[in-house]
């Protein structure tokens, strides 16, 4: 008997597949702080803040009780509550009014000191003006389709820097305006402006890592190019030209700023506040976006749009800028699978049939799985013939044993008359891929499954809990928990692996990889790294392999006839077949290479 040896190549194959896996996962890996009761506010006034500012709008230096008491301004539509301070003219409050985080907090996009926006010009000093250090007056108006508030701030006799909100009754998303009038008398305008936004993106889900793998900045630049600063990185910096707007996204919601006329330059920087810190539970990571302004005859007239709202595909795309691509549907033909297939299918079931969204999943796999089924049909009809095929493969091995280019060239040879070359199994396999992917993009950042429950799962877009580990207890790649789900998607591809491959483990071809390594592998990997995933995902991934095992089953027993397959293997063997461009170019490449040998070894 031939002792067996390690196979050294495989191993090392399967581990550079195994750590290839691990980071496409851990690539896509703090409780909101609560707001501070406010003193409620009329339109026209605000409270007042204990800081205080500079003394003139002319340096950036504050001087302590000379200037007014910074006030805040409330205005507020149906969807969205914000306050903006009379100090620095920027959004201090942004809180959108239907939704709750998982703990039944209210969702705030802006707050406090974690957001502002500031206007940069070098003054003909070579000194700096702050727009955040400048005090404005403020003016609400109101008519019958916006609520508009408008701020200016004096940059000397008569002449001023304004901003302009402008707010729909029912719309996410709001017009701000910056115009300047004489600005050219205090400032030097051969320097262009900046313009600065910073923010902290708040942790509003149970789990900070599933969360912090869906957040990050993305923005459009080049005439519609969009593209994002990364996810999982420490700290991550971007810099593009004619940027026309930022998106902070923060998983289920976002913050994007648009500009008529784009950024000359943008920098967009973001560091994950979680890897920095992992005892703060308040923040995911921290933003800050640097754009190059221009001036028009010696002052600045922009005209921007501000979003403040859910990170959802439909309400984006309504607004017709291109905002759907905020929405990471996947790039290339994953996003087209799920724009065009996968979204309006189960969009159809949850609005259209009114389907819960637990239900919703189930049947758009069933969906999924019939029509793949040819392809599933054609995979496990070739497995069906390699099987047929396996005792006279078998003859070949044990006659060429010593010759192994002969021995591929003979074992070729019969499955191509018979119709069962591999390439014939997986290629099948490979078009289920784009599916494959497109599915693992939809449903974490599936807005509508967002706090929707199903069984023991309580947010569908979360991982479900069965079992939390007491205290800080936790374990390394897995969690503090176990979830359930992603416990019944390892068992069923456990037996849908034995299914597909137990051929293989059973006679092992010499160099291919071991595929009861493989077999235990994917379950393990599914059952650790889905652990914190969303519990919509992995309760896909169980229903797909249950259901696929069934089709399998189906196709076993009752539509292959193993005593028709072998009559057809019989028959395209004695039929001669015209190979093909690339077959018959292969096999003079074999030949060529088996008479080299046979030449070397006569040379020897």
């Amino acid at each position: 008997m031939e002792e067996k040896k390690t196979d050294w190549k495989s191993l090392i194959g399967m581990t550079l597949i195994f750590g290839i896996l691990m980071f496409m996962f851990m690539r896509n890996e703090s409780q909101n702080a609560e707001a501070e009761a406010k003193k409620p506010k009329t339109e026209k006034a605000a409270s007042t803040t204990t800081e205080t500012a500079p003394a003139t709008t002319a340096s950036n230096t504050p001087k302590e009780n000379t200037a007014p008491p910074a006030q805040t301004v409330a205005f507020t539509n149906d969807l969205l509550d914000f306050e903006v301070s009379t100090k620095g003219g920027y959004i201090t409050k942004a809180l959108v009014k239907e939704y709750k985080t998982y703990d039944g907090k209210p969702v705030y996009l802006a707050q406090e000191k974690d957001h502002s926006i500031d206007f940069i010009f070098t003054k003909k000093d070579g000194s700096q003006l702050h727009t955040k250090y400048m005090y404005f007056t403020p003016v609400l108006t109101e008519n019958a389709d916006n609520k508009v508030l408008t701020l200016t701030t004096s940059v000397g006799d008569g002449d001023f820097i304004e901003f302009r909100y402008s707010l729909p009754k029912n719309k996410y998303m709001m017009d701000f305006t910056v115009r300047s009038q004489g600005l050219s008398q205090v400032v030097n305008t051969a320097k262009n402006p900046v313009l600065q936004w910073d923010m902290k993106a708040y942790k509003r889900s149970q789990s900070m890592t599933n969360e912090n793998r869906y957040t990050e900045v993305k923005f459009e630049y080049d005439g519609g190019r969009t593209d994002y600063t990364g996810q999982s990185q420490l700290s991550v910096e971007e810099d593009e030209e004619d940027v026309t707007y930022i998106a902070y996204k923060q998983h289920f919601f976002t913050s994007i700023l648009l500009t008529e006329k784009p950024f000359k330059t943008a920098t967009m920087k973001s560091y994950n506040m979680e890897a920095r810190d992992e005892t703060q539970d308040t923040y995911t990571k921290s933003f800050k976006s640097t754009a190059q302004l221009a001036y028009t005859g010696g002052d600045i007239a922009y005209d921007f749009d501000w979003y403040f709202g859910p990170t959802d595909f439909y309400i984006l795309d309504g607004y017709e800028k291109n905002l759907d691509e905020v929405v990471d549907l996947g790039w290339g033909i994953f996003g087209w699978v799920n724009e065009y297939a996968i979204r309006p299918l189960f969009t159809f079931l949850t609005t259209t049939l009114g389907l819960g969204f637990g239900l919703a999943i189930i049947l758009l796999t069933i969906c999924v799985r019939l029509v793949l089924s040819p392809v599933l049909y054609k995979s496990y009809l070739t497995q069906a013939k390699m099987k047929i095929l396996r005792p006279e493969l078998d003859r070949i091995a044990e006659k060429y044993k010593d010759n192994a280019m002969k021995k591929q060239q003979e074992t070729m040879k019969v499955q191509s008359e018979a119709g069962a070359s591999p390439l014939s199994g997986c290629l099948p396999a490979l078009l289920q891929m784009p599916v494959f992917f497109a599915l693992f993009k939809f449903f974490p950042t599936a807005f509508d499954l967002r706090q929707k429950s199903f069984l023991w799962a309580e947010d569908l877009s979360s991982y479900d809990t069965i079992y939390k580990f007491p205290g800080d207890f936790s374990i390394p790649f897995y969690g503090d928990h176990i979830s359930l789900f992603p416990i019944l998607a390892s068992i069923a591809i456990f037996f849908y692996m034995q299914m597909t491959t137990g051929q293989a483990m059973s006679n092992p071809q010499p160099g291919m990889p071991n595929m009861k390594f493989i077999m235990y592998l994917s379950p393990l990997f599914m059952l650790v790294f889905f652990n914190n995933y969303a519990s919509g995902l992995s309760l896909y991934y169980f229903m797909s392999n249950l259901i696929t095992i069934g089709i399998m089953l189906v196709i076993k027993y009752y539509i292959i006839d193993k005593d028709k397959v072998l009559a057809k293997i019989e028959k395209a063997k004695a039929t001669p077949k015209k190979k093909g461009k690339f077959a018959t170019k292969m096999a003079q490449i074999m030949e060529q290479a088996q008479a080299q040998q046979e030449a070397q070894k006569k040379g020897k």
